[in-house]
């Protein structure tokens, strides 16, 4: 039997068609025959959600959405997820719709605690309304923000109160602060440039350092003469230290004790001139006689010489009374 070209032109352009729209459903995430792990999960808005997007287990892909479907009410959406592979997924576990600004949103699945129910093929996950991305920012930003407008309260609170403490008095006070503060900052200046012509190379500054580098240098110089003379105090030291200083006082206290028992004694030659009162009265009767004598000769010194040649055979007899007692001296203290 000969078939025409016209018969299998329409036959290839039907299969064709068919493995076409068997590829579109396969992009999609879809086959011709319904067969694998299928779970659902019901959500108040699919915020975007399309077929083939992916379901994620611990930023794991696990499966994809199959098919996105609702009643006439329109009173929430029913999905229905494809997974990859029989995985062992906790009935408590909790399916989000995940929102992203630079890929297509997503369905996160948080793994429950109940590990030994698990769920199976055609059951229904527990579902959870995540805020998304923009719901995270508003939650961080909402604290923050009720933070600033407290803190613009105790802004405006305080700026009253200043305006209200800055009266004319205050305000002329703070007037005459900042004139002091540019007063200072003026005296300020002036001493920077006193300091730096003291810096300079003809400053007192540079002069003192010069004095100070002059004298560094005799020390260093007299290095050797400055050791020895050290040497030498730490023999004297050493040669004090060595002393027999204690044995010394000792033998000293001991002829002071001698001498006091010298002088207390009345046995002694030293005891008996110290405590002979008539001894004392013949040592003053002698010098009143010695001080007459003298009185004499200087009042009739002529006297003296005719005796002396009368001595000799020669002279005449003197004449007068000699002197008993000393003359008056006269008063050292009387001006003249």
């Amino acid at each position: 039997m000969k078939i025409s070209n016209e018969t299998k032109v329409g036959a290839l352009t039907s299969i064709a068609i068919v493995f076409l729209i068997l590829g579109f459903n396969f992009l999609k995430g879809k086959s011709l025959f319904k067969h694998g792990n299928f779970i659902y999960a019901k959500f108040a808005d699919a915020k975007g959600l399309q077929s083939s997007n992916q379901v994620m287990i611990n930023g794991y892909q696990v499966g994809s959405v199959y098919e996105i479907s609702s009643d006439k009410s329109l009173q929430g959406v029913l999905i229905t997820i494809k997974l990859n592979d029989n995985y062992q997924i906790p009935v408590n576990s909790l399916a989000s719709i995940k929102e992203s600004l630079t890929s297509s949103p997503t369905i996160n699945i948080a793994l429950g605690d109940k590990r030994n129910t698990l769920l199976q093929s055609g059951d229904t996950i527990l579902t959870a309304s995540d805020a998304g991305m923009f719901g995270d920012i508003q939650a961080k930003i909402g604290p923050l923000s009720d933070r600033i407008s407290a803190a613009a309260s105790s802004l405006d609170s305080l700026l009253k109160n200043f305006n209200r403490t800055l009266d004319d008095g205050t305000r002329a006070n703070l007037q005459a602060a900042m004139a002091n503060i540019h007063k200072i900052s003026s005296s300020m200046v002036l001493s920077a440039g006193s300091l730096q012509t003291m810096l300079a190379e003809q400053g007192s500054l540079a002069q003192s350092l010069d004095n100070m580098k002059t004298f560094t240098t005799n020390l260093n110089t007299n290095n050797d003469k400055i050791n020895a003379s050290i040497g030498n105090l730490q023999k004297t030291t050493d040669n004090l230290a060595e002393a027999d200083i204690k044995g010394t006082i000792a033998n000293l206290k001991s002829s002071i004790d001698k001498l006091n028992t010298a002088i207390e004694s009345k046995d002694g030659s030293l005891g008996l001139l110290l405590n002979d009162k008539q001894f004392y009265n013949n040592l003053v009767s002698t010098s009143r006689s010695a001080n007459t004598l003298l009185d004499d000769l200087r009042v009739n010194p002529k006297r003296y010489v005719n005796l002396s040649f009368s001595l000799f055979g020669g002279g005449k007899k003197s004449q007068g009374d000699y002197l008993k007692e000393p003359l008056p001296q006269p008063d050292s203290t009387r001006s003249k």
